[in-house]
């Protein structure tokens, strides 16, 4: 098959695009990508060497602009939808599986118009709303939280089954700020930091690039050593050593975590479109395999009340609502469509 991917602007979409290229490539399928310029997609995939051809088209948000600067998003996407039909014409796309993500708009849009097979992925409880307004004229709909997906497994890496264990007592911490830092995590770290040093419990610190010099100088004014990141490409080695990660929750880190067996204290971006990351991480919290909490005052408290709770059967259950080759599965699935 000769398939199309697009969609991104964030991470966690882009960590799809990856996944089902990777699975793609194994099973000698033609991948191509198509995203755009803004976001991060130019960042992921420029040097991507995988992918036969890529495109970044000059496309924005349009949901999250007023007056003025929505029409003139509206245009960058009608004119990169011209674009992309030619595109998919000369290429003689097979499928077009679309991640989500407002570089997945001019796309998805064409290949309705072509009558090219159309599959989205899913990757929050809230449905996005390019996802949710498509969804009607998909050929398959994959969602981890949808009870109606033919798939439910979430593509995540290898990597992160293959270092998984229980954990039962918590003896090691990691704060995930993300690669571009959440400074409420930050600041909690350095709070907690005295109180989980004096209990003998080790911290890593993945804090972000643009915080990292901030967060670095209050914890040698505080006299602690702990190990701290901007950002890093081995986070599997890291949650390895980890046995609570204190997280937003963001669809690609929950369920990394869930395949390494981390259970997590989820404490939500609050300006998430939809306020879907709240939604994420009360996935969990209602099955008792999480903790999920709104940004407050007193969270910190929330945490020292859990240190000493015994969480080997959180971390042996959130194992089992993942499986491996999640992203095998979507490509199979879809092959088996074309059939």
């Amino acid at each position: 098959m000769k398939i199309l991917i697009t969609g991104g602007g964030t991470g966690g979409h882009l960590a799809i695009a990856r996944a089902l290229k990777e699975s793609a490539l194994k099973a000698k399928h033609e991948c191509i990508y198509i995203g755009s310029n803004s976001g991060q997609d130019r960042k992921w995939f420029e040097k991507d060497s995988d992918f036969k051809k890529k495109y970044f088209l000059n496309t924005t948000g349009v949901v999250n602009k007023k007056g003025f600067k929505k029409l003139v998003a509206l245009l960058h996407v009608t004119k990169a939808l011209f674009k992309v039909l030619k595109i998919i014409k000369r290429e003689k796309i097979d499928v077009l599986i679309s991640v989500g993500g407002f570089s997945a708009a001019p796309a998805s849009f064409a290949a309705k118009l072509l009558n090219i097979p159309l599959y989205i992925h899913e990757q929050n409880a809230i449905e996005g709303r390019l996802n949710r307004l498509l969804k009607p004229y998909a050929k398959a709909f994959f969602s981890s939280y949808d009870k109606d997906s033919p798939i439910k497994d979430y593509p995540v890496a290898e990597r992160f089954f293959q270092k998984a264990k229980v954990r039962s007592k918590i003896e090691n911490i990691i704060f995930l700020g993300g690669s571009q830092g959440a400074r409420f995590i930050n600041d909690l770290a350095l709070e907690l930091a005295p109180v989980l040093i004096n209990r003998g419990i080790k911290i890593i610190h993945q804090c972000g690039e643009a915080d990292l010099e901030r967060v670095k100088k209050e914890y040698i004014e505080m006299d602690i050593d702990i190990e701290i990141y901007g950002f890093t490409s081995n986070m599997a080695d890291l949650l390895q050593r980890s046995d609570l990660a204190v997280a937003r929750a963001g669809a690609s880190t929950l369920w990394e975590l869930c395949a390494i067996g981390i259970p997590a204290f989820f404490i939500p971006y609050p300006y998430a479109a939809g306020d879907h990351q709240y939604h994420n991480g009360e996935f969990l919290r209602k099955k008792n395999l999480a903790w999920c909490e709104r940004q407050n005052e007193n969270i910190s408290q929330s945490i020292i009340n859990i240190l000493d709770d015994d969480i080997s059967d959180k971390s042996k259950k959130i194992q089992k609502l993942i499986s491996q080759d999640g992203a095998d599965k979507i490509l199979a699935y879809i092959q088996e469509q074309k059939c």
